[in-house]
C-alpha cells in the first residue's frame, strides 16, 4: 500500500495550480516528500526536508535539506512561488514578481555570508548552498526569449530557477516506478524547523564538518 494517496495528491495539485495558490502548493509539498524527487540530486539515501526555515528575523525559506557530499555538507534552500506566476512582460522582460523572487533568494545568500555564526547555528556546518527558486508554469518558460533568459541566468546566478511542473512530473514516477521512491517513503513528510538542530547534531556525518567549517 502506498505511503501517499496518489489520487488525492494529483487532485490537490491540480486545485493548487488552478487557484494559482502558493499556500496550497506548499501545504501539499509538506505532506508529500516524493514531489521533490526531481530537485534532489541524489534519489537514494536522501536526507529529510525541513519546512519554513526562519533566520535573521525577516527571512524564511520554504524548504531545505542536506546533501551529505564527500566534499562537505551542501544545504539546498528552496523558495516556492505561485505555480502560474506571470514571468515575463509583453516586451519579454522579467516581471517585477519574478525579479522580486530572485532578489529574495539572493538576500539569503547575502545574509549568511554576512552572518557566518548564524549559518553555523542553524545548519551546523555548510560547505556550500544550492539555491532553488520554483516559479511559473512550463509553457511560459518555453518561449524562445524565456529559454535564452533562463539559460543565461542559471549560468551566471547563484539562484537556480525551475518551473512548477517539477512537482507534477514525480506523479508519473510514483505511478510507473513506485519502487524508485523508497528513500522518500522513509522521510514521507517535511519536518519542522524546530527539528533541524536535533537532526544535524545526531548525524555522525556532520561531526567532523562541524569542527572544520
Amino acid at each position: 500500500m502506498s505511503t501517499w494517496n496518489l489520487q488525492n495528491v494529483e487532485k490537490d495539485l491540480k486545485k493548487a495550480f488552478s487557484a494559482n495558490s502558493e499556500t496550497q502548493l506548499s501545504e501539499i509539498l509538506k505532506n508529500n516528500s516524493f514531489l521533490f524527487y526531481e530537485l534532489y540530486s541524489r534519489k537514494y539515501g536522501i536526507s529529510p526536508n525541513f519546512a519554513e526555515i526562519s533566520f535573521g528575523g525577516k527571512f524564511r525559506c520554504d524548504f531545505a535539506w542536506l546533501n551529505d557530499n564527500s566534499g562537505g555538507p551542501e544545504w539546498v534552500l528552496v523558495e516556492v512561488e505561485k505555480p502560474e506566476m506571470k514571468l515575463f512582460t509583453k516586451n519579454n522582460e522579467p516581471t517585477s514578481e519574478l525579479n522580486h523572487s530572485i532578489e529574495q533568494v539572493k538576500s539569503w545568500d547575502r545574509y549568511f555570508k554576512e552572518n557566518p555564526l548564524e549559518k553555523k547555528r542553524i545548519f551546523g556546518a555548510v560547505s556550500k548552498f544550492r539555491f532553488i527558486l520554483v516559479a511559473g508554469k512550463k509553457e511560459d518558460w518555453q518561449t524562445e526569449s524565456a529559454i535564452k533568459w533562463r539559460a543565461y541566468h542559471n549560468d551566471t546566478s547563484s539562484v537556480e530557477i525551475r518551473s512548477s511542473d517539477v512537482f507534477l512530473r514525480p506523479l508519473k514516477v510514483a505511478k510507473e516506478k513506485f519502487g524508485e521512491l523508497w528513500s522518500f517513503e522513509e522521510n514521507p513528510k517535511s519536518l519542522k524547523h524546530s527539528d533541524l538542530e536535533k537532526y544535524w547534531t545526531e548525524y555522525g556525518y556532520m561531526d567532523l564538518w562541524r569542527k572544520v567549517l
